[in-house]
């Protein structure tokens, strides 16, 4: 197929370096979004989240000419829909008395109705969004159809996930492999003729529901195993031993990795998508839900090891360093970081928080420090969330005069417990207890 004018609708972590990269490659792009600071901030040729590369990749694609952005949907010869699929607010699913997390497509739900005004035969409508399995064939061609217009008879319709990292998105949008599922063998063909456009990867089809379960399965089979580190870190506490010198040890046999624990798992994907699988099959999913379980009581974790060294935590100072889901990004969704700052300030501690990537962030109820040295100076104990660069580089001995706090809590394996002691701190480690296990009974009790 020829494609010489796509529509993108959601120009967000995805959608906005998809838009960008085709209008690069020469193709004519509209971009859709339903927030107008956004749409005003790209015609500008400016972005509103960090990306490396993707900036100038804009920039670029806006002088051009070959990108602009609205807030509605014109005729085009394919649409991608690229907008969020985050949990539904305060509903819950429920098998055998067990509650589990619902999808939110309302948001697919409102991009697939505004395409329908624009449809016309021989077009190309791919999903992107990360989505419960069946959703291509159940949810969006129903929708689709009201234009009149049969999915695979009339038009193309593919779902195409996207399977990048967060500060490479640039490079593995056009480099990783893509997936491409169609609800007919030529609706794939389409879609594979669409992203051949840049990708240099390879592009594998097959139907919709195989790509989707694709998806779910790669960030599904990342969640499961951090949560066996996660555990291991629990394990560990309890048990006097250092998590990270076993994980270490444990990683020297060829057939071993084990992952890192930390607070939790954050981001749009790894901490969402398994939950797509519970809700489309709960009877089916009993590993994958108590995965997920672990993982979300992480900051809990990390909470009893501040416990641990400051002890009450009321009207205590805490500074927290890092609020993004991982390292060197500004994606704050789905943090754990922040539910670790929401505890412990129902706990009864004062927090401030510095996030460098996302200073201005608007948090509710999260007091955002406007430095570094603002967030530590009047601190009582500094807790390290996320293990940024910048952070991993700080020289103790200089953090040491700018701050009365003398005691750190470490939950990334961020800083070398040696120098912080050598500089006058009490360093505290998310599984590197090396106390006996006669100390740790009451913790074990309660």
């Amino acid at each position: 197929m020829n494609f010489q004018k796509i529509c993108v609708i959601g120009l967000g972590y995805i959608g906005l370096p998809t838009a960008s990269t085709f209008a690069a490659h020469g193709v004519n792009v509209l971009g859709v979004d339903i927030n107008s600071h956004i749409i005003e901030t790209i015609n500008q040729g400016k972005i509103h989240i960090h990306e490396p590369g993707l900036l100038a990749e804009v920039q670029k694609a806006v002088q051009s000419g070959n990108f602009k952005a609205s807030t509605k949907p014109e005729e085009a010869d394919a649409f991608i829909i690229a907008v969020p699929t985050p949990f539904q607010e305060n509903q819950f699913g429920e098998y055998n008395g067990v509650a589990y997390k619902l999808a939110d497509m309302s948001a697919v739900t409102s991009a697939a109705e505004s395409i329908v005004p624009f449809l016309r035969k021989g077009n190309l409508v791919v999903l992107e969004s990360t989505s419960p399995p069946r959703t291509t064939v159940d949810l969006v061609a129903p929708i689709l159809a009201r234009s009149g217009l049969e999915a695979g008879r009339d038009f193309h319709l593919a779902y195409s996930p996207e399977r990048v990292l967060p500060g490479q998105i640039m490079r593995e949008l056009t480099e990783n492999a893509r997936v491409i599922g169609g609800v007919t063998t030529e609706s794939a063909q389409a879609g594979s003729d669409l992203y051949a456009t840049f990708v240099k990867g390879q592009i594998i089809q097959t139907d919709a529901t195989t790509a989707e379960m694709v998806k779910l399965m790669e960030n599904t089979y990342r969640d499961v195993n951090i949560a066996v580190a996660n555990e291991f870190s629990r394990l560990a506490d309890r048990f006097g031993v250092d998590v990270w010198e076993a994980i270490s040890i444990a990683n020297l046999h060829p057939r071993v990795k084990i992952l890192s624990p930390g607070p939790g798992v954050g981001g749009h994907c790894i901490s969402v998508d398994p939950w797509f699988f519970v809700e489309a099959a709960p009877d089916l999913t009993p590993l994958i839900y108590h995965a997920r379980k672990v993982n979300d009581t992480q900051p809990h974790f990390v909470v009893k090891l501040v416990h641990r060294a400051l002890g009450s935590l009321n009207e205590k100072k805490i500074a927290v360093l890092g609020l993004a889901y991982k390292p060197d990004v500004d994606d704050l969704r789905e943090s754990p970081a922040n539910e670790v700052v929401q505890i412990l300030q129902h706990e009864g501690a004062q927090v401030k928080a510095w996030e460098p990537f996302k200073p201005d962030a608007n948090l509710p109820g999260i007091d955002m420090a406007s430095s570094l040295e603002d967030t530590i100076k009047d601190a009582d104990a500094i807790v390290l969330l996320v293990k940024h660069a910048e952070f991993s580089k700080i020289d103790p001995l200089e953090f040491a005069q700018k701050t009365s706090a003398r005691i750190v809590i470490d939950s990334v394996n961020g800083w070398n417990d040696k120098v912080w002691k050598k500089a006058g701190f009490t360093i505290f480690h998310l599984g590197n207890n090396k106390s006996s296990t006669q100390n740790r009974k009451s913790e074990i009790t309660n």
